[in-house]
């Protein structure tokens, strides 16, 4: 016989609380005005509530007979009925609506709409068409292999961002409880079973050796405006876009400082670039021919960003077959091969983020002061063709 009657339930719809029945039945009254009936059962060994509608439309009676019920289901026969219930509404969500959901919560973290409509556009184009009518919850390792098999081998930096973009569905799917029956870190072995990528294409670089003579002879060739850019580039061992998107404003003259954005920069860090002499002396050529109108430090033909087939224009027009972010590999290996700086400290010249926690926790300060004196060398060392080039007058013997 149970403890609560029809009276009590009703008494106590408006009076937060939880009201026990008896045999594991509760009626739980929240703060914000809902109440609903519980039954707490016991299904190997771990404690299971199950919900049996709101108290305002199961009645006392009502609630007993379903308690009943699931009590046999769960006694007698064995069954789990929370995890059946999360299995049934995971089955009704699509991979497709999944992938649609998680798109729509993470709108505003695109790094821009463009970054955004790519994202769908990947997986419109190769993951809908295998998955997208599938069950989030039963998705397995050897459907994504299908689903990017062929662009995985034709397209090896698309096929790694749509399993990449796949698996981070799956994560936001098991978040949501629309997937149980694997884990969502099991979809990552699908690469076990892909065929071995071809070696990413490294970006040309041009060997360091040659960059004094190359400098020397950029400073002849035409666009006044790429061609600083381009020295700035390699001066500053940046990122095109940080370069091409810089502006007055982040330019510290009196510190010999360049403060980058973290919306300008590849991992949405901002990044603090010391400035060597040489690389000054381009900000000094770009101010003298500075532009009206616009902040951008080296602006394109109307005034706006420049792109980066603009830079690599110069060296094309050069006969030069490097490409423009090569460049910081030349850096980096002239830091490796020819000075005594810290792999480290040219790893945070790059703004490469140190995968150990506890190293960047100790390098949160940038290494300012290590940075200046390694960018400071490699300008010189930059500037060393037009030192030995310059015109030594031969005085006559008598």
């Amino acid at each position: 016989m149970g403890k609560l009657t029809a009276n009590e339930v009703k008494a106590v719809l408006t009076k937060p609380g939880t009201y026990g029945d008896g045999d594991g039945l509760f009626l739980k009254v929240s703060k914000s005005g809902g109440a609903s009936w519980l039954l707490r059962v016991q299904h190997d060994g771990k404690r299971r509530d199950i919900g049996l509608g709101s108290a305002k439309l199961v009645t006392l009676a009502a609630a007993r007979a379903k308690a009943a019920e699931a009590r046999k289901a769960t006694r007698e026969d064995g069954r789990d009925l929370v995890a059946e219930k999360r299995k049934t509404k995971a089955e009704a969500v699509t991979f497709k609506e999944a992938a649609l959901a998680y798109h729509e919560t993470h709108k505003n973290q695109w790094a821009n709409a463009k970054h955004g409509d790519q994202w769908i556009n990947t997986m419109e184009a190769y993951a809908f068409p295998v998955l997208g009518s599938k069950p989030v919850g039963s998705i397995t390792a050897g459907e994504i292999i299908t689903a990017i098999s062929n662009v995985w081998t034709a397209k090896p930096e698309t096929g790694r961002r749509v399993r990449q973009r796949i698996c981070s569905v799956l994560n936001f799917a098991h978040a949501r409880g629309w997937r149980l029956t694997e884990s969502p870190s099991a979809a990552l072995t699908a690469g076990n079973g892909l065929p071995k990528q071809q070696g990413g294409k490294h970006h040309a670089a041009m060997p360091y050796a040659d960059l004094p003579a190359f400098i020397t002879r950029l400073r002849t060739a035409g666009g006044t405006w790429s061609r600083l850019a381009l020295e700035f580039v390699i001066l500053t061992a940046a990122r095109s876009q940080e370069v091409r998107l810089a502006t007055w404003s982040e330019i510290d003259l009196e510190k010999s400082l360049w403060t980058v954005p973290a919306d300008h920069m590849k991992m949405r860090i901002e990044h603090v670039v010391p400035l060597s002499p040489q690389a000054l002396t381009v900000l000094h050529s770009a101010m003298a021919i500075r532009r009206e109108g616009t902040d951008l430090i080296f602006p394109g033909a109307k005034g706006s960003a420049m792109s980066d087939m603009t830079l690599l224009g110069v060296l094309r027009r050069m006969k030069e077959p490097t490409t423009v972010h090569g460049f910081r590999s030349s850096f980096r290996t002239w830091v490796a091969e020819e000075t005594n700086f810290p792999g480290e400290v040219a790893e945070a010249a790059l703004a490469h983020q140190n995968r150990n926690e506890v190293e960047r926790a100790y390098q949160r300060g940038g290494l300012l002061d290590k940075r200046r004196k390694l960018m400071e060398a490699w300008g010189a060392y930059c500037a060393m063709d037009r030192e030995l080039t310059k015109v030594v007058p031969i005085t006559k013997r008598a």
